[in-house]
């Protein structure tokens, strides 16, 4: 698959299958249509952009399985479930774990035209921030040990003089320290070099150590 965002139409009803597609191509929306969640999978590439519109209830894996599937296999694609009203529960169930709508049988067209547009906005910076983060861990990477460390505590709030006293090195050695780090990951300020270690997971979103 390529970087194209694209809209991923899983559902084993043939005529379901078919009206969906049509009516995504009919919006200039590029589709690609699978009669199984198993089917999709295996001609998914890890750099897929884009979103899923499944059924919730086909052979081999539901839309929920799915769901689970692609968050275990870290690919971003947002997800919105196609129910019919028996399923609602298992619709909810979905929306729970991450599925950004759920869309109930008979389809409304413009209803699913409003949320796939909405899902692949979010999809296209999933996938950006994906990205992103792979950068900043390959950059990290490259840090030693002890530059590293400084990132993460100047990535916390800590000020010099305090990373000099955890670490047992001078404020001065700590700057050196600093310096290679934003040269190294090529953070335009402060701000960007937090970031990154947040996307990278050096430290947790909420500022503490993962």
């Amino acid at each position: 698959m390529n970087d194209t965002p694209t809209v991923f139409v899983l559902d084993d009803d043939d005529a379901v299958r078919d009206s969906l597609g049509t009516l995504l191509e009919s919006s200039d929306l590029p589709v690609k249509t699978y009669a199984s969640a198993d089917s999709f999978l295996e001609a998914l590439g890890s750099d897929a952009v884009g979103c899923v519109v499944s059924d919730v209830r086909m052979p081999g894996l539901s839309g929920l399985e799915l769901q689970e599937r692609l968050t275990e296999m870290k690919i971003p694609l947002p997800v919105i479930i196609v129910t019919g009203h028996g399923d609602l529960p298992m619709a909810v169930k979905a929306m729970k774990a991450g599925a950004v709508d759920f869309i109930e049988k008979p389809i409304d067209d413009e209803l699913i035209l409003r949320s796939v547009r909405e899902a692949l906005s979010r999809g296209v910076k999933m996938h950006a921030d994906a990205a992103a983060a792979d950068a900043a861990r390959a950059n990290i990477e490259r840090l030693t040990a002890r530059e590293r460390q400084v990132l993460e505590k100047v990535a916390l709030g800590h000020p010099n003089k305090v990373i000099a006293y955890d670490l047992d090195i001078s404020p001065r050695t700590v700057e050196i320290h600093r310096a290679r780090v934003i040269e190294k990951l090529a953070a335009r300020n402060l701000s960007h070099l937090v970031r990154m270690a947040i996307a990278a997971g050096v430290i947790g979103a909420d500022g503490a150590n993962p």
